[in-house]
């Protein structure tokens, strides 16, 4: 899978309904050009629709940010799968590629506007709101299943997935405020370490 591929995680078949379609062509958008002072008119124009579709389809420009921040979640948690090592395999090292999706600059406006939503939704903002619901959970039992499967007791498992969502998620805030990839790269490495040791 190539980052191209990768970053875009792009649906198996084009959406057939038009709020998909929406989602679909915002998530490009986002993708490639961010969200800086992006306002909902401006990006309407840019994939072809009006402010008053957007509004209509999603209730608000940040009801569009929240749904492309789970849609682009969902994405990840199923690409989770294509990183699984074969029995065979040093979990470590299907740990770093995955890291190294994950941490992909590609990806770097799609994570900017998750660690954005997600503090306007700790803030209370109503349009946010839907994006703690399940911004921790939903990855613990993927992640988990992956321990337990590998013999891991169950509460084990689940205790280390959370910690390694806390810690990936920490260390890509770390990477988009400092840019520095080398150095978020050995403590990336290093939790790794820790993790297998």
């Amino acid at each position: 899978m190539n980052r191209e591929s990768s970053s875009r995680s792009a649906a198996l078949a084009p959406p057939r309904d038009p709020r998909g379609r929406l989602l679909e062509r915002a998530i490009a958008y986002v993708a490639d050009n961010g969200l800086t002072d992006l306002s909902l008119r401006a990006l309407a124009a840019e994939i072809g629709t009006s402010h008053r579709m957007l509004i209509h389809h999603f209730g608000s420009k940040e009801g569009l940010w929240v749904a492309i921040v789970q849609a682009v979640e969902s994405r990840q948690r199923e690409a989770l799968g294509t990183f699984l090592p074969d029995p065979g395999q040093p979990l470590g090292d299907a740990m770093w590629r995955w890291w190294k999706h994950i941490s992909d600059p590609t990806l770097w406006p799609n994570e900017r506007l998750f660690f954005e939503i997600y503090g306007q939704a700790l803030q209370g903002r109503a349009h946010t709101a839907p994006l703690l619901s399940d911004v921790v959970e939903s990855w613990i039992e993927p992640a988990a299943q992956l321990s337990i499967a590998r013999g891991v007791p169950p509460d084990t498992a689940r205790a280390q997935a959370r910690l390694g969502v806390a810690v990936t998620r920490g260390l890509l805030l770390d990477l988009l405020a400092t840019k520095d990839v080398e150095a978020v790269d050995r403590a990336m490495r290093a939790f790794i370490d820790l993790y297998l040791g």
